[in-house]
Parts: C-alpha cells; sequence; structure tokens
C-alpha cells in the first residue's frame, strides 16, 4: 500500500466520520417526530425540517463556552475529544466491501476495535470528574461501572464469532461468514448489539445521563460546541456497533442478492441496525440502574457464554 493510497483510505474515512454520523442525527430527529408526533423538527427550512441540523450546529456554535470556575480546566476541554476520536480510529479498521475496501487492514482487528472502543468511556470519566459538579462525577460513576458490566458479554458475543470464522481479522471474518450462521450465531448479535447499546448509554440504558436523577451526568457543566462534540461522538458510536454488528454477524457485503453490491450493502444493513437503535430510544422506558446491571451479569453474560460453548461444540462437530 503506498503513501497516496493509504492517504485516500483516511480521508475517506474521516468523511464518512464527519458525514454519517450527521446523517444518523437527522434521522433520529425525525423517526422521533413520526413515532412521537412531534411537530418541531419538522419547520427548520421548509419541506419536511430539511434544516433542522443545519439549525442545531447554528444553535450550538452560537452558544457561549463556560468553563466552571472550580473545574479542572485542561482536562475539562480535552474530555469530548477523548471521547469522540477512538471511533474515527475503529472506523478505520472496519471493512465496508470486498478486496481490502477498508481505511487500515488489521490482522487482529477485532481485538484492536474492542480495545480502542473502550477508550471512549474514559472521555466521560473525564468531563465528570474534571466538572467539579456532584451529579457530574456520579454520571461518569455511573458510566464506568456501565462500562465494566457490559464490556464482557459484548468481548465474549465477539469471540464466539471469531472462534467460528477462525481470525481476528474483520475481513478474514466477512469472507468466512456464511448464511447458515445467522440462525447459529443470533444469540451472540443480541448480546454483541445490546451491549454495543448499553455502551453508548442510549435508551434504554441510559441511567449515567438521567435527566430526571443527575441532570445530564457527566455532561452537565459543557455547552455549545464541546457539548456537541460529545453529541457527535454518541451518533459516531452508533455508526460504529451497527456497522461492527453487520460486519461481524450479518455478513457485512454479502447479500441475498449477487455481491456485486459489494460496500452498499454493508451501508444499508448499518443504517437498517441504526434505526433499530432510534426505535428503541421511541419504545422503550429507560432503565434503573440496579435492573440495568442486573440484565448485564442475569441475562447478557450467560447467554454470551451459552454461545461461545455452542459455537465451540459445532466447530467440534463439523471440522
Amino acid at each position: 500500500m503506498n503513501l497516496l493510497d493509504t492517504l485516500l483510505r483516511c480521508v475517506a474515512t474521516l468523511v464518512v466520520f464527519l458525514l454519517f454520523p450527521l446523517v444518523i442525527g437527522q434521522t433520529e430527529h425525525k423517526v422521533m417526530a413520526h413515532m412521537q408526533g412531534r411537530l418541531g423538527p419538522m419547520y427548520a427550512g421548509g419541506f419536511h425540517g430539511w434544516a433542522q441540523l443545519v439549525a442545531d450546529g447554528v444553535k450550538f456554535a452560537q452558544k457561549e463556552d463556560i468553563v466552571p470556575a472550580g473545574a479542572d480546566r485542561r482536562i475539562f476541554q480535552l474530555a469530548p475529544a477523548v471521547s469522540l476520536l477512538p471511533y474515527l480510529f475503529v472506523l478505520l479498521a472496519i471493512p465496508v466491501g470486498p478486496d481490502g475496501f477498508v481505511g487500515q487492514a488489521i490482522d487482529a482487528g477485532l481485538f484492536f476495535v474492542l480495545a480502542v472502543m473502550g477508550v471512549g468511556v474514559i472521555g466521560k470519566l473525564m468531563a465528570g470528574w474534571a466538572s467539579a459538579n456532584k451529579f457530574s462525577l456520579l454520571g461518569g460513576l455511573r458510566t464506568a461501572a456501565q462500562l465494566m458490566s457490559y464490556e464482557l458479554p459484548m468481548v465474549l458475543a465477539a469471540a464466539s464469532v471469531a472462534m467460528a470464522a477462525g481470525t481476528l481479522s474483520l475481513p478474514g471474518i466477512v469472507d468466512a461468514w456464511q448464511w447458515y450462521w445467522i440462525p447459529w450465531q443470533i444469540i451472540g448479535a443480541f448480546v454483541f448489539f445490546t451491549a454495543g447499546l448499553a455502551e453508548l448509554q442510549r435508551p434504554p440504558f441510559d441511567m449515567p445521563v438521567a435527566d430526571s436523577e443527575i441532570i445530564f451526568g457527566a455532561y452537565t457543566e459543557y455547552t455549545g460546541l464541546r457539548f456537541a462534540f460529545f453529541l457527535l461522538s454518541e451518533y459516531a458510536g452508533i455508526l460504529v456497533v451497527s456497522g461492527l454488528t453487520a460486519v461481524l454477524f450479518l455478513g457485512g457485503w454479502h447479500g441475498p442478492l449477487p455481491d456485486q453490491l459489494g460496500w452498499l450493502w454493508t451501508v444499508l444493513k448499518t443504517f437498517a441496525l441504526a434505526f433499530v437503535v432510534i426505535w428503541l430510544r421511541v419504545t422503550y422506558p429507560r432503565l434503573r440502574e440496579d435492573q440495568l446491571m442486573r440484565f448485564a451479569w442475569t441475562v447478557l453474560i450467560p447467554l454470551a457464554l451459552v454461545q461461545l460453548a455452542l459455537t465451540g461444540i459445532i466447530k467440534v462437530a463439523i471440522s
């Protein structure tokens, strides 16, 4: 891979990173407006509120950038970037299509993306601790507890796919994927996708930002573009979790029609899963903290272990 090719891949990944989360954010406005009968997001710009995202961006840009007097200024200002940037590095490793259609091919790509995704929580902990606000600190601590609880089932579910494919390479997993994997790995897909939502603190797993209890958790003291970066990291996380689920469990660029569509299959599956994420936000109420933790330790982890054992048994049986 020459320098120009590497540069073009990085630029393409950066464009996707900046564009697709915004598309998901705009979609969330519209889906929630239709499902909940909200008229507000339908006015900006005229037809169907097409300029709602632009209006939100202008609003955030005009807000005053405030740093609390008692805050650790350097860490407070750095936290949004620490929350956002890990998803950019993960996107570099997610294969979109065949024949090396990936930002950066990594032999142990699955290990890399799971490790880097865990870094994002450090930004939220930094935000909660540096804000000099007890509600922010409580939100940061809830975030850490939630990450530790849901990281384990997510890794176990991903391990079952790696075991089935016999590789940690994400393109290798897609190449090894077969249609009969869908009923075989359905438990792992459910566990991985659900744990991914919990790590993003998306409803119904959004107790760390419970507005009725702790204002908005670790983000309480943030305003303007710094707060917008946290929102962008959430939408980038939706893109990453949906893309990884599509690659690991739904065959990536393989589709029911001829694979000539290539990368388009990956994009369609990713946005279909992103729609499910938005749908869940509208449909289900927030879990209590005890329900959230119990769900991880008594439901998802046992299911992930069952999936791992089942994968091992089937691999031995067919080998």
